[in-house]
């Protein structure tokens, strides 16, 4: 890099850091305004909650039970939380900070941390009240989630008019880092043991081998340590010709997985694909993947045809192919 792009790239540094420094003091005027002003929970404190609670959160103190139950201190929150309709309550101010955090770009959330301190005990019948104030705005960050400042607001709880509680909750609104391109998706690897070594063998030489029982001349597929008629453990091979039908097979719709159909139409990667068990023109029968049709169009009966698809770089895997006509 030259003089004089080294000075212009820190000048852009200098007027980025500015630009900061002068946004971040206009958040800041909104430090010490009202988040929410004579908030009242919507349901008084109450048995059924605290229930629930304790049933969520596996607390079975016997404090929470009972004519002289008290709340779990940790629920100080929920009596507080304006759930899926929303708080009625919240602030012009906090509305204000919110937006001009989004026009800056800051338009995901996400929670942090939060930070109570409890003053006296919430009862069955208490009526919540609480106030908030945005305690505070820090200068822009950045995250593994992305860039932008981190907002703390502190309520102050009532209960009955008493002071309960506190509750410092942070929040972080940000501008999401972009996100690293993941790498493509890969055929889940084959397990290669010693049972079945010869047969993946035979698959990297483009052959499709089954087991013979030397002594009664089964043949078994998948490969096994002994013959499943005979018990003998001495067994060759035979090459497959390779035909084959559709004894059975099902549809995979979900979850998508691009590996198993980006080879066949990048376009629908991630869509249906046909697993299909099928029989060989030897008898034995093998589960693996019906190429070159749609997998609407696999039917039971359905003439296939040996073949070997390069799925990566280093795995080949026997598929059959069949055919509309």
């Amino acid at each position: 890099m030259t003089a004089t792009a080294d000075q212009a790239a820190g000048r852009g540094a200098d007027a980025d850091a500015e630009e900061a420094a002068r946004f971040h003091a206009l958040l800041k005027t909104f430090e010490g305004r009202p988040a929410a002003t004579a908030g009242r929970g919507k349901d008084p404190v109450n048995q059924p909650m605290i229930r629930h609670w304790c049933e969520a959160m596996g607390d079975a103190d016997p404090a929470y039970t009972g004519p002289d139950a008290i709340a779990p201190p940790t629920m100080l929150q929920a009596w507080t939380m304006g759930g899926l309709s929303g708080h009625g309550d919240r602030s012009s101010a906090y509305d204000e900070l919110l937006a001009l955090l989004d026009g800056a770009g800051c338009t995901s959330v996400v929670a942090t941390d939060c930070e109570q301190e409890y003053l006296r005990p919430l009862r069955p019948g208490d009526t919540i009240t609480y106030d908030a104030v945005i305690e505070s705005v820090s200068p822009r960050k950045t995250t593994k989630l992305g860039t932008g400042h981190f907002v703390t607001t502190c309520m102050d709880v009532r209960a009955d008019g008493e002071p309960a509680g506190t509750h410092r909750f942070r929040i972080l609104k940000y501008a999401p880092a972009p996100r690293e391109k993941k790498p493509a998706a890969r055929r889940p690897r084959p397990v290669v043991n010693r049972d079945n070594q010869g047969f993946w063998d035979g698959v990297a030489d483009r052959e499709l081998l089954i087991q013979r029982c030397t002594a009664c001349a089964t043949l078994r597929f998948p490969w096994l340590p002994g013959c499943n008629a005979c018990a003998s453990l001495d067994w060759d091979t035979v090459e497959a010709s390779g035909a084959g039908t559709v004894f059975s097979y099902v549809v995979m719709h979900h979850p998508p997985f691009p590996a198993f159909t980006a080879h066949e139409d990048p376009a629908a990667a991630g869509g249906p694909y046909a697993v299909a068990l099928v029989e060989l023109a030897e008898g034995v029968r093998m589960v693996s993947n019906i190429t070159g049709v749609p997998y609407d169009k696999v039917r039971i009966g359905m003439p296939v045809q040996l073949e070997f698809l390069r799925v990566d770089e280093d795995l080949e895997l026997p598929v059959f192919r069949g055919s509309e006509g």
